[in-house]
């Protein structure tokens, strides 16, 4: 090696032995420096590190504790909640609401439009501005609305008649609340053109008709279950009812009480959302007035309190009269075989004939119910106002009018309990409280009566007439109208209505089950691909797919066989499938517990 090459590696070997001793240096004091450390730094290092395990440790035994606590007492309810799809249910009740309130707004413009042509004005006050008009006016305008009503009745709707209440009853009882949205919208028109021209029928019927219309379309879209669409069917009858009425405590239970028929908690909170909101829009837009002006009242003695119980009785039997005057008038109407349009068309006449005479019987008649709480009428009009008031609303109803029988009814109780009070007042002056009081008393029996909604209804009159105060009273006799009424009649009008088309649905939920429920629930069919089966013995029972499961419950006992067959519809010899007596008492047996539970939580 030259002596420039020599040098020239000495410095690169002093470099790297430089740096191995900057190392070595460099992990001494390292060393030095943990020998360094007292024993006290270390047990206090190690003491932290334990005591965040354990404060970790113990955080995730508490989480997991309050978890299963959680799970244990709320998880069950909640997973519940959320599995019905409640909180839908809840967003769907108050749009529901909104488009019910507005329908009701737009449905009370519409018998204002109808009526303006005829009798001036879109009021209420019927009576006053039909009392100026010629007479051949007054009759010839129910009659022309009869002939318009029957020809879109023949021509356009099923069963030739408008729906009401009861077709509500037994959307929820058997059709698993589904109701077609032409007849709902179809039956409003009908029902806004006969109240507009003078037809002695009520706008209630026909707006819960229509709140159920829309529940039921939203109910449709959603797919939800059968519980939920009762809750919001019920939310579309309270929303109209608190909509049209400016009254959303009964609201909530006219739905619980005359659809629902129960007072589930689960079916509550959206009804209340419902019933209120509806409530709200009809303020702002109607004002927070009550329907009728109440004069100054009050009790004036407790012994007056076996006045208030006659008048009970008193208000059941015109409630009696009412309803069998309905039925009686509907048979013997149906017995004179002519066209529909004229056979609404000569009602109308009839009933524009009672109106030369008492006007106070066109349309809902509100203002001759507010004539009669404010103690305008004299006492033998009154009367005669009873009587041609149950003429007019029998004859419009039996002709196929369309609409509701609440407004006559509150009607005939502020007439029957008006005239009851002029003549307890003036007999004892003493002790008898005003005449206003007894009529609205008298308002709330024979509704109660002839609706067979004695709560709902007492609730209707506090927050129609914004008096609470006679609270006592209203009960009394609105019990004891209800209880006699019952007694003699054993239904309300409505389900009057539903028996006539073989539906007895005041049996009990059982029976409404049993008529919901189908054999094409539970039978089994036959494999497709097998060679086709036909009935050999003429003498063997069989059954259809589109039987009830009444009918098949009725087979299995008197046949005493636990497997049926169940034959085509459209070749009663072609066997399609077995029906099996223990999978038909499942079905029922579940229906019923389902009912059970829904009713209960």
């Amino acid at each position: 090696m030259s002596g420039d090459e020599a040098a020239s590696v000495r410095p690169q070997h002093t470099d790297r032995t430089d740096t191995g001793l900057q190392i070595g240096m460099q992990q001494q004091n390292k060393a030095a420096s943990a020998h360094n450390k007292t024993p006290t730094d270390l047990t206090a290092r190690h003491g932290l590190v334990r005591g965040l395990q354990q404060w970790r440790k113990s955080v995730a035994d508490f989480l997991k504790r309050s978890q299963e606590i959680v799970n244990n007492r709320f998880g069950v309810n909640i997973r519940d909640f959320l599995a019905e799809r409640q909180p839908l249910v809840w967003l769907l009740a108050l749009i529901i609401s909104v488009a019910v309130a507005y329908s009701a707004l737009a449905f009370r413009w519409l018998i204002g439009i109808v009526q303006l042509p005829w009798l001036g004005t879109q009021t209420e006050r019927v009576a006053s501005a039909a009392a100026e008009l010629p007479f051949w006016q007054v009759i010839l305008a129910p009659a022309i609305g009869g002939l318009i009503v029957g020809f879109l009745l023949d021509r356009y709707m099923p069963g030739r008649r408008a729906h009401g209440v009861a077709d509500v009853i037994e959307a929820r009882a058997l059709h698993n609340s589904h109701i077609d949205p032409k007849t709902g919208f179809f039956s409003a028109l009908l029902s806004a053109i006969s109240i507009g021209s003078g037809a002695s029928v009520g706008r209630e019927g026909p707006i819960v008709h229509l709140g159920a219309t829309l529940a039921a379309m939203v109910e449709d879209y959603f797919k939800l279950s059968p519980g939920a669409r009762r809750t919001l069917l019920s939310c579309g009858v309270a929303a109209a009812v608190s909509a049209s009425f400016n009254a959303p405590i009964a609201g909530v239970l006219f739905a619980h009480e005359v659809i629902l028929t129960h007072y589930a908690f689960r079916a509550l909170v959206p009804t209340v959302i419902a019933s209120v909101a509806a409530a709200v829009i009809a303020r702002v837009h109607l004002g927070n007035s009550v329907t009728f002006l109440i004069p100054d009242y009050s009790i004036t003695s407790y012994w007056e309190f076996p006045a208030f119980a006659l008048l009970g009785l008193t208000c059941a039997v015109v409630a009696i009269i009412f309803e069998i005057a309905l039925m009686a008038t509907d048979r013997v109407c149906w017995r004179f075989e002519m066209p529909l349009w004229l056979r609404t068309g000569l009602g109308g006449l009839l009933v524009g004939c009672i109106a030369v005479f008492f006007p106070q019987v066109l349309g809902v008649g509100y203002d001759a119910t507010n004539e009669a709480l404010q103690r305008e009428l004299p006492l033998l009009l009154l009367i005669w106002l009873i009587v041609a008031k149950t003429a007019a609303t029998a004859i419009s109803l039996a002709c196929r009018f369309a609409g509701g029988i609440f407004s006559p009814s509150l009607y005939l109780g502020a007439m029957t309990g008006s005239a009851f009070g002029l003549i307890a007042t003036s007999a004892f002056p003493e002790f008898g409280s005003s005449q206003g009081l007894y009529a609205i008393l008298g308002m709330g029996a024979v509704a109660a009566s002839v609706l067979g909604a004695p709560l709902s209804t007492t609730l209707i009159v506090f927050e129609l007439t914004g008096g609470y105060t006679m609270t006592i009273a209203l009960l009394l006799t609105v019990s004891i109208a209800v209880g006699v009424t019952q007694a003699f009649l054993g239904h309300s009008l409505f389900y009057w209505q539903l028996g006539r088309r073989g539906l007895f649905l005041q049996e009990g939920p059982h029976k409404s089950i049993q008529r919901r429920l189908h054999v094409d629930d539970f039978f089994t069919p036959v494999d497709p691909e097998a060679d086709a089966q036909h009935v050999q013995d003429k003498e063997a029972p069989w059954l259809m797919a589109t039987d009830t499961l009444e009918r098949a419950l009725r087979e299995f006992d008197r046949c005493g066989q636990p497997r049926i067959v169940v034959v085509s519809a459209n070749d009663p010899t072609l066997i399609i499938g077995h029906a099996d007596r223990l999978s038909a008492l499942n079905l029922f047996n579940k229906a019923l517990i389902d009912a059970a539970v829904e009713e209960h939580r």
